[in-house]
């Protein structure tokens, strides 16, 4: 199965029932972690059954804590389309009610000042009444109709790069040039299934044998993209491609949250030279560190009942890591071959 095939939130699978006993839906038989499929993926395009593109006509909502909604609002921030697709930000908190959702409990009044619902699974329930799924962040709406129109995470900061370039500021870098297509695609399957969902694979993994399975896949292929990253300062060079935002996203979390909250505890990123410097590199990037909240990144692993809920348990805040450590000298421009294609710093 392909990375386009799945859809990914940051909450544990929907429970089976209400009980914590029950295994959950996304667990397989083996007791390993397989995700709920997509269920809005039109694309955005030209074609008459295509989702047009147009400033102003859809809102894209996220949640800070999300690795898959953090691309594709690093995308949006890079591209400059802020003034074409407005933002909405659902709270890092699950909320306490019987069902996996996503809240805009950090709105005055508790709903979202454009759309005017509380959570996200009414623009789902708008487009879909018979919808069960979870509702997943990233997800665009459309603000005519108030329907969610396209959740497909995979492809989003793609079209984002591509068919929306007619919004894209002046300048804009081309993060998914043609001529590496192929290539970007390549890798961005293979960081999805061993380090974005491997993390998931560890922590939501039900069996001694699937956690460690996911384990070794997992460092097995940090310590590859550790010694690619030592020729070159980004993946495909001197240049900041969508490969690298997606990559991002799961390191900026390892150390704050996945190493402890999902077993992931081999190495901290920062105990990579190469990965920790290039980490670095990309949050003091614009577009990156900004977008970056820590905060609601432990808040939402470390806190949300959708770790493991009916535990029953007081959770605890980690007080560490020092984050502050993410502002230090990384020096991987000396790893430039040419001139540089990708000048945001801020």
């Amino acid at each position: 199965m392909t990375e386009k095939d799945q859809t990914i939130s940051c909450a544990i699978p929907n429970e089976s029932s209400n009980h914590s006993s029950k295994k959950p839906a996304e667990i397989k038989a083996d007791g390993s972690f397989n995700r709920q499929t997509n269920r809005f993926t039109t694309p955005f395009g030209n074609n008459p059954d295509e989702l047009p593109v147009a400033a102003g006509r859809f809102r894209l909502l996220w949640s800070d804590a999300c690795p898959w909604a953090h691309r594709s609002v690093i995308v949006r921030k890079i591209l400059g389309l802020e003034y074409a697709i407005s933002l909405g930000k659902v709270s890092p908190m699950r909320p306490r009610i019987e069902r996996v959702d996503w809240e805009f409990s950090l709105d005055e009044h508790g709903v979202d000042p454009v759309l005017g619902v509380q959570y996200v699974s009414e623009v789902y329930k708008n487009a879909d009444p018979d919808y069960t799924g979870r509702p997943t962040v990233p997800v665009m709406v459309d603000l005519e109709t108030k329907k969610a129109v396209n959740n497909d995470y995979f492809k989003l900061t793609n079209y984002f790069e591509t068919v929306w370039a007619p919004f894209h500021k002046e300048n804009a870098p081309d993060l998914y040039p043609s001529d590496l297509r192929a290539e970007i695609d390549a890798l961005n399957e293979v960081i999805f299934h061993d380090v974005n969902n491997g993390v998931y694979k560890c922590g939501f993994a039900r069996s001694q044998e699937a956690y460690e399975q996911a384990y070794d896949t997992l460092f097995a292929r940090l310590d590859e993209l550790e010694e690619r990253l030592s020729k070159s300062r980004f993946l495909f060079g001197d240049f900041i491609t969508d490969s690298d935002v997606r990559l991002y996203t799961t390191l900026v979390r390892f150390d704050a949250a996945y190493y402890s909250a999902f077993r992931t505890n081999r190495n901290l990123i920062r105990e990579f030279t190469n990965l920790w410097e290039y980490a670095r590199d990309l949050y003091q990037t614009v577009g990156f560190g900004e977008t970056t909240d820590f905060d609601a990144i432990k808040r939402h692993y470390h806190l949300s009942i959708t770790i493991d809920p009916g535990k029953g348990e007081v959770n605890i805040l980690p007080k560490g890591p020092d984050t502050s450590l993410w502002h230090t000298e990384h020096n991987r421009e000396e790893l430039n071959n040419k001139k540089e294609k990708f000048l945001l710093k801020g």
